[in-house]
């Protein structure tokens, strides 16, 4: 029960080549559903603490397509090239209840897979 509970309070993916050309991560809006209402062509403001203790503040929008369905992308501008961000990393957002500020706040972590005596092992990255 814990682990469903831990599921629904972060959100994650892993980063491909045109997310991280463009900069801009994009999320099906059902993998955020709990977190944001939508509202399409809205924006969308998160704060983020990553493991450094850095805040930053996110801009996302909302969009509604025929074609793909409801999505919402996050900018990344200068966030991707400071972190050093890499295809197949992973970036999750968790969560963090605050009833005081006026857009939601989450954690920020970012995990690279390295390849360790021949296994898969994903370390945190502290940048």
């Amino acid at each position: 029960m814990e682990n469903q509970q831990e599921r629904r309070q972060s959100f994650s993916k892993l980063l491909t080549q045109i997310e991280l050309e463009n900069r801009m991560i994009l999320f099906s809006y059902t993998v955020v559903a709990n977190f944001f209402e939508f509202q399409a062509d809205h924006l969308l403001f998160m704060n983020a603490t990553d493991s450094a203790g850095k805040e930053c503040i996110f801009v996302g929008k909302f969009h509604a397509s025929d074609n793909v369905g409801n999505y919402v992308s996050i900018n990344l501008p200068w966030f991707a090239v400071e972190k050093g961000l890499k295809v197949n990393d992973e970036i999750i957002f968790t969560e963090i209840p605050q009833s005081n500020r006026p857009w939601k706040n989450f954690k920020l972590v970012i995990k690279r897979k390295i390849r360790l005596f021949g296994q898969n092992i994903w370390g945190e990255l502290m940048v």
